[in-house]
């Protein structure tokens, strides 16, 4: 099985543009937004277009529930498509999809700069956020036993073969407006984020107390987040392995509670207490 990714930040496009690249990559299935399509029907996942809040939503699209996980990786191994293309937001949030179904390493990554002009990328956003507007590349009549109560409308996507000019038909998508489009911004603060790292470093006994911490990338959240911060350990400690156990801890309580992704932690060991 061979997996290649479409990455763009949101509203870009991507899944405007997923059939056609699917098409042209030899691509028989397509996981996105939580759901894994191939021959244009659901086979399995829930979408995160159909989640309350946009956290959750992100939740759902990189797979952090395990029971949703292990849904969409027996349906691939029953299913066994020749090559999945992947969607999504950051070459970071790809590989956290790849991780969490088991995939094999990504071949190769197609970046929405590369397939659509800065016009069209612009239309892209302008729709997402004056509409709230959003795709989904499978056909109405597969979507709507999944979006019971949603506004859903079809949209015919065309491609056209260099060695003839004029458009075939490729297939069907779909537009819909998911509850969490009208909500507003949600946005989480810096300090917000500082007090859950500074609780959770600090509730290992080696770590007595946390000194500045600094989150990196906060204005653009969807290519993941940067931490860094400065403890002090207790004296007697085995520095590598409190490190260590304080970094995974720190990326899984804040990923868990916010819906961000977090890129790295950067702990430096400022001083050593003694009690």
């Amino acid at each position: 099985m061979d997996v290649i990714a479409l990455v763009g930040p949101s509203g870009t496009g991507k899944s405007h543009r997923a059939l056609i690249v699917a098409h042209e990559h030899a691509a028989d299935a397509i996981i996105d937004d939580g759901i894994l399509i191939k021959d244009s029907k659901i086979i399995a996942g829930y979408s995160a277009k159909k989640e309350p809040s946009k956290i959750k939503a992100v939740r759902r699209a990189i797979f952090m529930e395990p029971e949703h996980a292990e849904k969409v990786r027996a349906a691939i191994a029953e299913v066994r498509p020749s090559r999945i293309l992947i969607l999504g937001t950051s070459e970071n949030m790809v590989q956290k999809i790849v991780d969490a179904l088991q995939l094999p390493s990504i071949s190769k990554t197609i970046f929405i700069e590369d397939i659509a002009t800065k016009a069209e990328i612009a239309k892209a956003r302008e729709s997402r956020l004056k509409e709230g507007k959003h795709i989904i590349p499978v056909p109405t009549i597969e979507l709507k036993p999944h979006f019971s109560g949603y506004m859903i409308d079809p949209l015919e996507i065309f491609f056209k073969k260099p060695q003839a000019k004029r458009r075939n038909k490729l297939g069907e998508k779909s537009i819909i407006r998911p509850t969490f489009s009208y909500y507003g911004k949600l946005l989480i603060s810096d300090a917000a984020i500082a007090s859950i790292v500074d609780f959770v470093a600090t509730n290992d006994t080696s770590i007595s107390k946390t000194g500045q911490i600094n989150i990196k990338n906060s204005h653009d959240r969807e290519t993941g987040i940067s931490i860094s911060l400065d403890v002090t350990v207790r004296y007697g400690s085995v520095l590598r392995e409190v490190v260590y156990d304080a970094q995974c801890r720190i990326k899984s309580v804040v990923e868990f509670m916010t819906g961000l992704l977090v890129k790295d932690v950067n702990i430096a060991i400022k001083r050593l207490s003694v009690e």
